[in-house]
C-alpha cells in the first residue's frame, strides 16, 4: 500500500504523543467539570433568585410559543388582524407640509 519506509516509525512514533495529548486533554475537561460544579454549588440565594426569575419569564414566553403554534390558524389570523386594526386606530397619518 505504502511503498515509504518511514511510515512505520512516523507512526510508531505518533501513538505516544497522541496518548500523552489525550490524557492532558481529559483532565482538562476533568478541571473544566469540577470549576463548573463549584461556581454552581457556591452561588447565593440572589444570584438564585435572578437565575429562576429568568426560568420563570423563559417559562412563560415558551407557554405563550406553544399556544401560538397549536391555536387554530383562523383564530391567530383573526388576532393578527385585530392587532392591525387596533394600530391602525392608534397611528397618527403621516403630514404631507413636512
Amino acid at each position: 500500500m505504502f511503498n515509504t519506509p518511514f511510515i512505520v516509525p512516523v507512526i510508531a512514533l505518533m501513538i505516544p504523543i497522541v496518548a500523552i495529548i489525550m490524557k492532558n486533554w481529559r483532565q482538562v475537561q476533568n478541571r473544566k467539570l469540577d470549576l463548573m460544579e463549584r461556581s454552581t454549588s457556591d452561588m447565593t440565594s440572589a444570584a438564585a433568585d435572578v437565575a429562576q426569575a429568568r426560568v420563570a419569564k423563559l417559562e412563560a414566553r415558551v407557554a405563550v410559543l406553544e399556544r401560538i403554534l397549536t391555536d387554530k390558524r383562523q383564530a391567530l389570523a383573526d388576532e393578527i388582524d385585530g392587532l392591525g386594526i387596533s394600530a391602525a386606530r392608534t397611528a397618527t397619518p403621516p403630514r404631507i407640509d413636512q
